[in-house]
């Protein structure tokens, strides 16, 4: 039924201007839209709203993840615009922040918004 449709993302932000400048400057999507009750981001064809709430409070887990080719390069790339990659205990994180997935090859690196919504990038095993 839903599954020729387009889908939204929604996500929230109690940090409007912060999220504005991160989303679109430091992650580089480009905005397609802004009222005083959303921003709207195409993100590779993906729209994705960022709502504006008031108290907001993040989840304990990712709400959003790109899968991307080369998850050095990316999160070097992301590193050098100021983005902190998360480290969690009881992972083994490589110097860059990377976690592998025991004995599936993949790889996952986490960073956080502004509203401290968790973020990731994966890299599948070639």
């Amino acid at each position: 039924m839903l599954g020729s449709s387009d889908l939204t993302v929604l996500v929230g932000t109690a940090h409007f201007d912060e999220a504005r400048a991160f989303y679109q400057d430091t992650l580089g999507l480009a905005m397609l839209s802004e009222d005083p009750f959303a921003m709207v981001f195409d993100a590779n064809g993906t729209t994705l709203r960022l709502s504006r709430v008031g108290e907001f409070t993040p989840v304990p887990f990712a709400v959003l993840g790109w899968g991307v080719s080369d998850i050095n390069d990316t999160v070097d790339q992301l590193a050098g615009r100021g983005v902190v990659f998360e480290r969690y205990d009881g992972m083994e994180q490589d110097e860059r922040g990377i976690w592998t997935v025991p004995g599936a090859g993949v790889r996952i690196a986490w960073f956080t918004d502004p509203d401290g919504n968790t973020l990731s990038l994966t890299e599948a095993p070639a």
